[in-house]
Order: structure tokens, then sequence, then C-alpha cells
């Protein structure tokens, strides 16, 4: 089981959809939430991508030396990106981390956008696109390591002797993350992607998802991992964390909520129907469980007004832990999470979840053995004693 969090590159809020509480998307705090993440134990972190973010690839390649063991998930942009120079700029990150590249594939699904990024294409074309990319940049970087070339000529993309002088450190090329809905979706992770990653969907839903790909798969001579992206709300009590569900968007309005929900269906992409359809623009302040309780402690407040990943895990420690193990026990390997405001909330979950997860992320620091990850020392004399917990 491998824990991600997120770097908010679009910024940070203690409530949705207001200025109240709001943080800027600034380098500081970008590098306070990858330390934190780093510190705390967390596998690595999703950086995200679009117009509303900060470039994923210059934001991981600065957070590289404030971190030590932090993986940085980064976005590939068929059609926005060449896969020669991608294939360079992924080799050389790898490189300069000492290995710690993860990259993601995403074909989006917001026309709007992509036009204004100079992308005209339609959903199944896109996905076309993709297909030629990801065969291209993998190879590309998969002969680097014997120092060959390549050559490639498809519906879309075209490369006569392309090559890679410096490979990665990672053999054959940097793990390719995916997630999508769609038919084309399902048939391009089964061809070539290495772990496709759902939304944060009811285990029912995910299920399905993962026998459709791991079948797809197995015609291909494949296999892939799986990963779920999801936000959570964790406190001590389950009402503590349902109220701090409702603080989440007691400043949410029905007209703010009506805006998010019509250019969401705007797009064309079928993960952020699926999110929609989870909570049909529903509002209620006075009972925030009422319509958007998908499953139980599966709350799809958040996508009211937030695009993509939009359901949320609410409850106290065991509660959380207990839907995780369960999502795990679908075949899920990684866990993509985020909280409210994403500082204070990747300790929270941390400190909270973590003991009771099969993670591996209790070590002494080096070097440390009174202070530091054990709390503080009681009257000048005593240290805190760890209490035990029944994680399996």
């Amino acid at each position: 089981m491998k824990m991600f969090w997120f770097i908010p590159t679009h910024g940070d809020s203690r409530y949705l959809g207001t200025t109240k509480g709001a943080r800027a998307a600034t380098f500081d705090y970008f590098k306070q939430v990858a330390v934190a993440a780093d510190s705390l134990g967390y596998e690595g972190v999703l950086l995200p991508t679009g117009r509303s973010c900060e470039d994923s690839w210059i934001l991981a390649a600065s957070l590289i030396d404030v971190t030590r063991q932090l993986k940085f998930l980064v976005a590939l942009r068929p059609g926005l990106m060449q896969p020669s120079q991608t294939a360079r700029m992924a080799a050389t990150l790898d490189r300069i981390s000492g290995g710690r590249l993860l990259v993601n594939l995403v074909t989006g699904g917001d026309p709007e956008e992509l036009e204004g990024d100079g992308l005209f294409m339609p959903h199944s074309e896109r996905y076309e696109l993709s297909r030629e990319f990801l065969t291209i940049w993998r190879e590309l970087l998969t002969k680097s390591h014997d120092g060959e070339a390549f050559d490639f000529d498809g519906k879309h993309l075209q490369v006569k002797g392309g090559k890679l002088l410096y490979p990665p450190i990672t053999k054959p090329y940097p793990p390719v993350f995916f997630g999508g809905s769609s038919e084309e979706a399902h048939e391009l992770a089964a061809q070539q992607l290495d772990t496709y990653l759902t939304w944060g969907e009811p285990p029912e839903a995910v299920a399905a998802k993962v026998a459709d790909i791991r079948q797809r798969a197995a015609k291909y001579g494949r296999t892939l991992t799986f990963g779920i992206r999801l936000h959570v709300i964790v406190r001590e009590t389950e009402d503590e964390a349902w109220r701090a569900a409702a603080e989440l968007v007691s400043h949410l309005d029905e007209a703010t909520v009506s805006a998010a929900q019509k250019k969401f269906a705007q797009m064309d992409s079928i993960g952020q129907r699926r999110m929609a359809e989870l909570n049909k623009g529903k509002l209620n302040k006075h009972n925030v469980r009422e319509g958007l309780e998908v499953y139980p402690h599966l709350w799809a407040g958040v996508g009211l007004v937030r695009g993509g990943a939009g359901t949320a895990l609410v409850g106290n420690p065991e509660q959380v832990a207990n839907l995780i193990k369960e999502y795990a026990a679908l075949g899920l390997d990684y866990f993509i999470m985020s909280g409210y405001p994403h500082l204070e909330e990747a300790h929270r979950f941390a400190e909270l979840v973590f003991p009771l997860l099969p993670l591996d992320v209790q070590k002494k620091l080096p070097g440390q053995t009174l202070t530091g990850p054990f709390g503080e020392i009681v009257a000048n004399t005593y240290v805190p004693q760890a209490k035990q917990t029944s994680a399996s």
C-alpha cells in the first residue's frame, strides 16, 4: 500500500468556493507541503496539470532539493507537448532526482481549455494521439539504455531517427499512471499503461473498472497495478469529521454550485460526468450527508465545485482506515489523497490513519533517539511511550 499526497498548485483554502480562508499558490507554500509529505512518510505527491495550475514539471524539479525520498507524479500532455522532448525532460528529471519520477498521462477533458492551448481534437482522436505519443515516449526511453534510435510513422505523430543520449535511472522508463473512464481510456490502459487510477467512486463501481481493465490487459499478455484518487476528512470522532465536512462547504452558495456544475456538463470527460452524477449538484447545508454520502463514509460534497476528484473519505481514523482497506482488497495499491487545507491535513491524516494501515512509516529518523517524531518530553524527564496499534 503506497500513500501519496497532493501539491495544491491551483491554490488552497479552508473553505470551498470562496476567498474566505484562502491561501495563495506560492512556492514557499508548495515547499511546506512537499517537506511535510516527505517527512511524514508519504511515498510521493501528485502535481496537477491544466491552465488553473502552476506547471507541474517546473514545480517538481524545484522541489527535488527540499525533499529526500518523495516521488513526483508529473503530467504528460499529448498534443500540448512533443513525445521526444518530454522523453528528454523525463530522463533528466529522473536522473537529477535519483529515480524519483513517476508520470501521469493526461488526455484532457475540457474542450474549451484544450482549444485555448491550441489542441482541436474530439475525444476519440485525443486517445489515438495519446496511443501514438506514449508509444514513441516509451520506446525512446527504453532504447536510450542501449543507445538505439527509433522510427515511428503514425496517423498523428512521426519520428525519424529519434534518440536519447542520456537514459533515465529507472529502467526501462519511469512508470506511467493514467486515469479515464471511457471505452477508449480502458483500452489504452490495458495496452500501454503501468498503473490505472480511478477517482473515488463507490467500491462496487471501482471493482467493475478494475475487473474490466484486468480482462482487457490479459488479452495483451499484460498486468497493471491500480490506484485511487480521493480527498479525506478525518477527525478523532465521526461527529467531528462530519462537522468538518459541513464547514468545508459552509460558504458555498447555490449560484457557485450551479455555475460549476454547468461547466462540468460541458466537458467530454466520462470520468467527470460520473463524478457529477454522484452529487447531482445538490447542496444541503443543514445535512451535508443527505444525497452526498454515496457509500458509507464516502462523501461527494467536494465535487459540487471541484473538477476531477470529487469525493472524500469522512470519518474517524478507524472508519477511514477500514474504507481504505476495503478499496485495497479490490486490488488497489496506490492511494493519492488530499485535504483542505493541504498542509495541516497532510499531518492529520498521517498521524491519525497511518498507524492503522499496513505501512512502514514509523521508523526513527537517523540520529534521533528522544525527540522528533516521538512527541514532547514530559516534565523534562519522561519520554512519551508509543501506543500499541493493531495494524495489519
